[in-house]
This record gives C-alpha cells, structure tokens and sequence, in this order.
C-alpha cells in the first residue's frame, strides 16, 4: 500500500524562488551528514547561502566524508544544540541573516532561542506550523496547518495560525486563497468543539479578521476536497471541493493528515514555520531531498515577498 514512486520538487516552486537572489540561511547545528547535505543541496540550487552555526570541527569533518568545500562558507562556532541556536538567532536580530533552517536540533530548543524575547524575532502573531504538499505530475498544492507545533490550539491560536497560511499562498500568488476550518461534520455540534471553534471562525473572518482569503466551515474532510461529495450532502460555498488551506482541529489530525499523503500518495511535504519576523525552515530527518529543497524554496519565496509587500494592519480578534 505504500507509495514507492520516485519524490518530486515542485518544479513551480524552484521556478519562482530562482527569480530572487539567495537567502542569508543560519543552518542550526548541522552536524550530521543529513542536515549538512540539505545546506549544500539548498546552495547548489542557489537558494540559500548557507551559514553554518554549530561545533566546527564535527561540521569540517562530516562535509570532508562528503566532499563538500567549506572554503568559502561561514562557519560560527558552538558548543551544543542550544548554543547553536542562541548563536544562530542572534546573527538574524543582528541582520547578518534573513532565515533559519534546522539542523541537527531539537525543534523546541530551536523555538525557545527564537521566542526569546531579547532575540527580537518575534511579532504579534503565534508561530505555526504550515506543510505545502504537493504530488508528482501535479501542479496543485493543498497546504496543511498546523500539524507541529499547535498540539491544541483554541479559537484565537487557529486565527493566528489560519493568518500565517494565507500570507505564505499570497507570497505565492494566490490572491485569495480558500480555507477550509475543518471537522467531523458540517454542523456546529456542542459534542465535537472543533465545530464550534470553526463557526466562531467563520463569524470573525466576516468580522474582517481574515482578510484575502475565504474562510469557511465546519466542513468534514470529504467535503473540504471534493465537489462531489458536497454536491450529494447539499454543502454549496466556494470552498468545498476547492480548498487551498486545511485548518486542522489539532497537531494530532494534522500529523496524521500530512503522513498519509506523504507515504500513500507520495506527496511531497514542503514545511515552514511562520509568525516570526523570518521563515523557519523545518525538516525531519525522515524527509527526502525533495522536501527539504521544496522547504528553502518556499522560504525564499516568503522571504521575498515580504520585502515588497507592506502587510496590511491585522484586524483585532
């Protein structure tokens, strides 16, 4: 039942962040062969321009088993995980770099350097976690959020979170994109909360708390990404069967969600961190080549739409 099929970057992607210059990319402790081949990988494709914080000496050694020329890459010295991300954060407050990718380290000691308050990253809004999946041979993308960061997140959590996801399908040109708030069911039951939070959702985005996009739901899976399945339970709207964004009701869904197309369907499942002042790069040591190429695409896509973009005022929740 596995999907076995050969992985694929989007070649859409790499089109549009070859339009722009490569990223200054703190790589965090890259200190094993995986995360430094993703740096190189990156670079090569002229992505990134790669700084390396992290212990030297392992990081000298481990590109030396991969005949990878550091002569003309910054390396930053470190002791650890956490000094690497302390180090690592600080030369982007200090604007020495317009991104972070991880490396060799834990995503919560990556996040606590970045939430540190003296980093100066931070914004207004709540990081979350967006997955940009896409299948080969196909040019339509379905983004999934959050599936690793939020385990829980409330009412006022999944408008930060659906916030970030609609700025990334913007950075990528989809001018309004459609979100489905997504449940068990297509009405607002008091026995599943997700359906409520989904109604509140809908009450907000009419409000003016989400503006380019639209937003609606409850809306079970099935009905979210088929117009026919819609069609048979009587769901009209403009998202059902159309949606770009899947709001998930909790890490749990979303990680669930995302691996089932990752390993069933053989999707690609490009991810980054939003809500800081730059994209997060964040990949697993399970994910392919692929995907962490289609990660530093999408964070030089932001990034750069970010310096031509004047982000309108957030309206209050």
């Amino acid at each position: 039942m596995l999907n076995t099929n050969p992985k694929e970057c989007p070649a859409h992607l790499l089109e549009q962040a070859r339009q722009y210059p490569a990223v200054a990319t703190v790589v965090i402790n890259p200190v094993n062969r995986v995360s430094l081949a993703s740096a190189r990988l990156a670079q090569d494709e002229g992505l990134i321009t790669p700084i390396l914080v992290g212990n030297e000496a392992r990081i000298r050694e481990e590109a030396a088993a991969m005949n990878w020329d550091l002569s003309g890459v910054r390396l930053v010295d470190a002791t650890d995980e956490a000094d690497a991300a302390r180090l690592g954060v600080t030369l982007v407050s200090q604007g020495e770099a317009d991104a972070i990718m991880k490396g060799h380290v834990h995503t919560d000691t990556l996040l606590r350097a970045v939430l540190n308050r003296a980093a100066g990253l931070r914004t207004d809004s709540r990081l979350s976690h967006v997955f940009h999946m896409t299948v080969p041979g196909s040019c339509k993308a379905l983004c999934i959020t959050d599936a690793v960061i939020n385990v829980q997140p409330g009412v006022l959590d999944k408008l930060h979170i659906a916030r970030n996801a609609i700025e990334l399908l913007h950075a990528l040109g989809c001018d309004e994109p459609k979100v489905a708030l997504l449940s068990g069911t297509e009405e607002v039951s008091k026995s599943m909360p997700s359906s409520q939070d989904a109604a509140e959702l809908v009450k907000l985005a009419a409000m003016g708390a989400l503006p380019g996009a639209v937003v609606e739901g409850p809306l079970a899976f099935d009905n979210a990404v088929s117009r026919e399945a819609a069609e048979i339970k009587g769901i009209s709207g403009k998202v059902p069967g159309e949606a770009d964004i899947l709001l998930v009701p909790n890490l749990e869904s979303g990680n669930f969600l995302f691996k089932q197309m990752v390993y069933f369907m053989g999707a690609t499942a490009a991810g980054l961190v939003l809500g800081a002042r730059v994209p997060i790069i964040l990949t697993s040591r399970a994910d392919p080549p692929e995907a962490r190429l289609a990660s530093c695409a999408l964070a030089s896509i932001v990034h750069h739409n970010r310096q031509t973009t004047v982000t309108p005022a957030r309206a209050s929740a």
